[in-house]
């Protein structure tokens, strides 16, 4: 089962979180029929996304928060978007999921999968307006440009490893990310400690790989935690034929009367699980009579 922890490490200086994602990302290549390199970008995506929906659990005494992150690129895959919230839940979609490059390495070039453009991140604190930052993306292999995005936007000195390993028959065997954020009060020593770590540390994917648990992993980064909490994760889409229905009333009488004339029914897809639900005539009607209202 994925699952995610968070710890205290470096004397209470830095805050870690630790990941395992690699069922919740196998179901996203499931669902979307992603090739390899289009996984390992949402699956890098998904990942950071859900870690940043955890770090709101109990913010402002609330619990219902929820984040909407969104990449704006130039790459084949077409851009991303993940919606996430404090519960462990994550869903997400890319724009092509057709897309398979590689370094000559054979390393997965998930850096020319995206493409130059832009990380978008809107939080719904349910407290007040929503909000949204935007930061250029530095590398777009994903995990520097949220390194980047909490030192510039939320001015968190941060160390973000994320990695996806895909095996020959396309099957997702290590997925997974680290995030640590130094805390208010941090020394250069508590800084040169955290580096010295993550220099020795093995890539988080070939260690999901090998069989070690975000537990296991925390201790390969230093023995100096305090775990605080652990929390399930998973692939988890809230579509329903309901919100549906309220989109196409927003729509109007007359969009919905030109729908019936031309196909004598709507059928609507869901980004994130690519579920269908269908309105036939009858139907149509009927929300045609609620848009009246």
């Amino acid at each position: 089962m994925d699952k995610l922890i968070k710890a205290y490490a470096f004397e209470k200086m830095a805050r870690i979180y630790v990941a395992d994602t690699t069922a919740l990302v196998q179901e996203a290549k499931d669902i979307h029929d992603l090739w390899p390199t289009a996984s390992a970008a949402l699956g890098r995506f998904l990942t950071a996304s859900v870690i940043m929906g955890a770090m709101y659990k109990g913010a402002f005494d609330r619990d219902d928060a929820e984040l909407t992150l969104r990449i704006d690129a130039d790459g084949p895959v077409a851009g991303m978007v993940t919606t996430t919230n404090t519960h462990g839940e994550v869903r997400g979609y890319v724009g092509n999921p057709h897309v398979f490059l590689q370094y000559d390495s054979g390393k997965l070039n998930v850096g020319k999968a995206v493409g130059n453009g832009q990380l978008h991140i809107t939080k719904d604190l349910k407290i007040r307006d929503i909000f949204t930052s935007s930061v250029e993306l530095l590398t777009s292999e994903i995990g520097e440009d949220f390194a980047y995005y909490f030192k510039s936007s939320e001015q968190i000195p941060s160390v973000v490893s994320l990695g996806v390993k895909v095996d020959e028959n396309n099957n997702i065997i290590g997925a997974g990310g680290i995030i640590l954020q130094m805390l208010p009060g941090f020394k250069d020593d508590h800084l040169n400690a955290v580096e010295d770590a993550f220099k020795k540390l093995p890539h988080v994917s070939f260690m999901l790989e090998d069989g070690l648990t975000p537990e296991d992993i925390l201790n390969q980064i230093t023995s100096d935690h305090q775990l605080l909490e652990s929390m399930p994760l998973k692939y988890h889409c809230d579509c329903n034929r309901d919100k549906f229905e309220r989109g196409l009333i927003s729509l109007g009488e007359k969009e919905l009367k030109t729908m019936i004339e031309e196909d004598g029914q709507i059928e609507t897809v869901c980004h994130f699980c690519m579920k269908k639900y269908t309105f036939d005539e009858i139907d149509i009607n009927s929300l045609i009579e609620e848009s009246k209202k």
